[in-house]
């Protein structure tokens, strides 16, 4: 090591030493991936997506019955407030619904009491035509109201899920900036926007089956009582068996479907890599394709194996909730024959109370299978509002005075940062003053704080720990936040590819798709070097820049960065940011942008920011401040950096050597 140092020319200390733990030689079977011998899901973390997953089949009867009440008022009100007569109308056609429900199983009594008189059979069947006419009203007018229902559910479904989608995204857009790089808060985002808004609008039509099935249930009983009270008992010993059977089946089929959608995922994972066109180029030079291949056999085998072992239990498990039901209907018809023939209950009654038995059962099953829907699909859609919720604590301000139109000295203070889950500041004690006309420059290694500082003065993160940063005095958290955002103009090094068309990629950065400053757009596009690219796509300003729509244009990484170039020149703010904005551009194209941007059009009107670890950028720059871990160590011209011998120019001499090194090999 120590000869390659003095080859180098460099200290032995500005290169790492050597690593001290030794790493034995691995295994000569190769493992791709977690090996269970037992339950596959094991070797997965648990999605931020599946959560609640499985947690009707965790819970018991009583939690259900506890926490559905709660569920149904939650869902009317979001209803409610939504199309307040739609809402009505649904409750009310419903009742009208299930009474009319009622009604035909007592009318289809006095149909079987005709029947069963005394007499001949063309005078019996004459004699039940009006209560049959009765029936069929009652069936007919229930059909209207549940076609009532139907539309009135349609009416305010897609409303509860527009209004939830309107606020949710209103919301997360708006939340401060370091609330976003928070990675929990991210997947709380992620959960509420796959799972809360995608079960709001179905919950709606399964409280509305749930509501029918329950009015059902009391219904019949209600029929059952008119006929003789001792029914009710055998009621309840003819659906506790088949509700019994059908909690039981409800869960484990909410149970396999959490499995599946863990084995899914495991398998997934090698689908992705197969089909992902940035792994495509790879994967075909090292020829893993078989690798990849046969792993993914090896996990459809196992989950086969597991849907089988899925579908028997649940097999058993229904051949045994029918034989326990069947048990509960027998011996209640059994006690119904005994009431008939002890005169009890007239025939036409027991055949009634047979009816009313057998629409109960299915209203019970049906109230089981929905409960259970609605219990679990009601966790996502509270977690959606309660994400909602967290999110209006969390928005910018919107009640200070509106960011001025100009900037001439932003000042820092002593200002500290920590982005939240971390312990150490990303900044710590900064300060600084920049004036208006200058070009600056914030250098240093990775992690050293310069982002982070630029977000703050761009208002895009706020000072912590009693830090000030203020505009012409005034301090920035008295000033609205997205007023004070306007004002700066961000060119980032992973800038966003905008599906829009080259036109709106400049312009919104003013806020606006539909309305462009045509001069500006031109004189933005010539200075960082996006003429040439736009000059050249079918359409112009027109093109789309999105392979997604037809028609829609790819670009290259470079010329996207010039692309977001031109939309911060366009933006024309006090404040101008630009963090390594030419990574990704060729030395020719990087050049043309720093000539035109730092010294061809400098502004007195305007500041000037740029984070670069290319230092050759940065050496016409009017100041350079050099960070490292989150404190400004070194600050001063180029040249008065370079006398200084510390860190800058440290820096800037690794870097020009290497490439006098590159150019003498060149020779």
């Amino acid at each position: 090591m120590s000869g390659l140092d003095d080859a180098d020319g460099l200290p032995p200390a500005s290169l790492p030493g050597p690593r001290r733990a030794r790493l034995p030689l691995p295994s000569a079977v190769v493992p791709g991936g977690p090996q269970h011998d037992g339950d596959i899901t094991d070797g997965l973390e648990e999605a931020y997506w599946s959560v609640y997953d499985g947690a009707a089949a965790k819970a018991t009867v009583r939690q259900l019955l506890a926490r559905l009440p709660r569920i149904v008022r939650r869902i009317g009100r979001l209803a409610w407030n939504t199309d307040r007569p739609a809402t009505l109308a649904v409750v009310l056609l419903q009742l009208a619904s299930a009474a009319m429900t009622a009604f035909g199983l007592m009318a289809s009594v006095a149909v079987l009491r005709e029947l069963f008189a005394e007499g001949p059979t063309p005078d019996r069947v004459r004699a039940a035509v009006p209560q049959l006419l009765v029936v069929v009203g009652f069936l007919a007018t229930r059909a209207l109201l549940e076609a009532g229902v139907a539309v009135a559910q349609a009416r305010v479904t897609p409303k509860i899920r527009a209004a939830l989608e309107t606020e949710f995204l209103t919301l997360t857009a708006h939340v401060r900036l370091e609330i976003v790089d928070d990675a929990d808060w991210h997947d709380e985002a992620y959960r509420a926007n796959d799972r809360g808004l995608f079960y709001a609008r179905q919950i709606v039509s399964q409280v509305v089956s749930l509501a029918a099935a329950l009015l059902g249930l009391v219904g019949t009983a209600g029929v059952l009582g008119v006929l003789h009270p001792a029914l009710l008992p055998l009621l309840l010993l003819s659906v506790l068996p088949v509700g019994a059977a059908a909690v039981r089946s409800a869960r484990a089929r909410f149970h396999s479907f959490k499995r599946w959608n863990a084995l899914q995922r495991r398998v997934r994972v090698f689908s992705w890599l197969l089909l992902e066109r940035d792994a495509a180029a790879e994967l075909r030079s090292d020829t893993a394709q078989g690798a990849l291949l046969a792993e993914h056999h090896r996990l459809t085998t196992r989950i086969a194996e597991e849907d089988t072992r899925l579908g028997v239990s649940s097999a058993k498990l229904s051949l045994a909730g029918r034989a326990v039901g069947g048990i509960g209907t027998g011996t209640t018809y059994t006690a119904l024959g005994a009431m008939l023939i002890a005169g009890w209950l007239p025939l036409a009654a027991g055949a009634g109370a047979v009816l009313a038995i057998q629409a109960a059962q299915t209203s019970l099953t049906r109230l089981v299978d929905v409960s259970h829907l609605v219990y679990e699909h009601a966790m996502w859609v509270d977690d959606l509002l309660a994400f909602q919720e967290r999110c209006r604590a969390l928005q910018p301000r919107r009640s200070g005075l509106p960011a001025p139109g100009t900037v001439r000295i932003i000042t820092l203070d002593d200002v500290t940062f920590t982005y939240p889950g971390k312990d150490t500041p990303a900044l710590n004690g900064i300060s600084m003053t920049l004036h208006a006309g200058q070009t600056v420059a914030f250098v240093g290694v990775n992690g050293s704080g310069k982002s982070t500082c630029a977000r703050l003065l761009a208002g895009l993160y706020e000072p912590q720990e009693g830090g000030t940063v203020t505009w012409d005095g005034v301090n920035v958290l008295d000033l609205d936040a997205e007023s004070l955002q306007a004002r700066v103009g961000c060119v980032l090094q992973d800038p966003v590819r905008f599906p829009f068309s080259a036109l709106a990629n400049l312009t919104v950065s003013r806020g606006t798709l539909t309305e462009a400053d045509p001069r500006r757009a031109l004189e933005a596009a010539r200075a960082s070097g996006a003429e040439q690219v736009i000059a050249a796509l079918p359409g112009g300003w027109e093109a789309l820049l999105s392979k997604r729509f037809r028609g829609g244009h790819e670009l290259s990484a470079g010329q996207w960065a010039k692309i977001a170039v031109a939309r911060g020149l366009y933006k024309n703010a006090p404040v101008l940011l630009l963090d390594e904005p030419t990574a990704s551009m060729d030395p020719r194209a990087e050049h043309a942008v720093y000539e035109a941007v730092l010294r061809d059009n400098p502004r007195s009107d305007q500041i000037t920011v740029l984070i670069s670890h290319r230092l050759a950028s940065v050496v016409p720059c009017d100041r350079v401040f050099v960070f490292d871990g989150g404190r400004v160590i070194e600050s001063g011209t180029h040249q008065e950096l370079m006398n200084l011998g510390g860190e800058y120019a440290a820096m800037f001499t690794l870097q020009a050597d290497g490439y006098r090194a590159e150019a003498g090999e060149t020779a």
